[in-house]
């Protein structure tokens, strides 16, 4: 049984045949119901259970998308803290023991970092964690790869810019993560000094040999990167003092990407972001065709195919 936890458990053998699968299906996308016509099930249906205790438009629905164009059923609640038997008080662990008697496959989001861990020792089936607090976002990272991939040419020797909340963004944490196992040039870290990358991510980077530094102003890199990874505040994640919100807000412009950040970046330059924006991309950057984030948006539904397949192992 395979669970999808976190960025640290794959290695580029595995990277490199989830995207070539990611590929196939998304060249195949016609061809409807893949578990049915491609394997004999009989009358047995796979369920995938989405399981999610916080919001989410792109995450909920292409995992339920891709389970439905792979032939597969889903069972779901979009607010499972209100809507499932954690509002009597019921503990994650035993939601899980039970729910995972009526699935295939659990995809869960949880508010509390580390809690797809714990529901992975308990359940009887495969767990994809989708978010856990600020934790990791694994199955973003993938997403987030694979469109590098697709619009770089390659990752290896790319110059990385990962931007805004780099202490409480999960889809940082998991790509920073990824982004060691391949050879980029640099990762620049481009955030206020309140909410710089953790320590323990720094000492990865570090122990991979990852060339990377710091900057507060986008503009000052903006020239020398291939590869902009737009964040929003992860202001649900922690409670800043009315000095940081008014600084943070006084300075927002710095990490902006407008017009006059496009001027600034090489023609080949790509634009992605997990969303949702919050204002950290001006509209106007959505018709510049370095804005990648609408395409990996896209990305997501082949990636999670791809992913649904290798943990129902078939």
């Amino acid at each position: 049984m395979m669970h999808i936890l976190k960025a640290q458990q794959f290695d580029r053998e595995f990277l490199d045949e989830i995207f070539d699968k990611t590929l196939a299906l998304k060249n195949q996308f016609d061809k409807f119901n893949y578990l049915m016509t491609n394997h004999k099930f009989q009358s047995i249906v796979p369920i995938m259970t989405t399981l999610f205790y916080e919001p989410s438009t792109r995450t909920r629905f292409s995992f339920e998308a891709a389970m439905i164009r792979l032939g597969g059923q889903v069972l779901s609640t979009e607010n499972a803290e209100q809507f499932s038997s954690a509002a009597k008080g019921e503990i994650l662990e035993d939601t899980i023991r039970v729910v995972s008697e009526y699935s295939d496959v659990i995809v869960l989001r949880h508010f509390e970092e580390g809690s797809a861990e714990r529901a992975a020792k308990v359940s009887s089936v495969p767990i994809i964690n989708a978010g856990d607090g600020a934790g990791q976002h694994p199955t973003q990272s993938l997403i987030d790869l694979y469109t590098i991939q697709q619009e770089c040419g390659t990752i290896d020797g790319k110059t990385i810019a990962l931007i805004g909340d780099l202490d409480h963004s999960r889809t940082i944490h998991s790509l920073a993560y990824m982004l060691t196992k391949y050879d980029v040039s640099h990762i620049y870290l481009v955030a206020p000094k309140a909410v710089q990358m953790k320590p323990e991510l720094i000492q990865h980077l570090d122990k991979h040999n990852v060339s990377w530094s710091t900057s507060t102003r986008l503009k000052d890199v903006a020239a020398d990167v291939d590869v902009f990874y737009q964040t929003r505040l992860q202001t649900e994640r922690f409670k800043m003092s009315f000095e940081l919100h008014q600084d943070y807000k006084q300075n927002a412009h710095r990490y902006k990407i407008d017009s006059s950040v496009l001027d600034l970046m090489k023609p080949e330059a790509r634009i992605l972001h997990p969303l949702p924006r919050l204002g950290e991309i001006a509209m106007e950057v959505d018709s510049d065709p370095r804005a990648a984030y609408f395409r990996q948006a896209q990305n997501g539904l082949y990636i999670r195919m791809a992913l649904l397949l290798k943990v129902l192992n078939k």
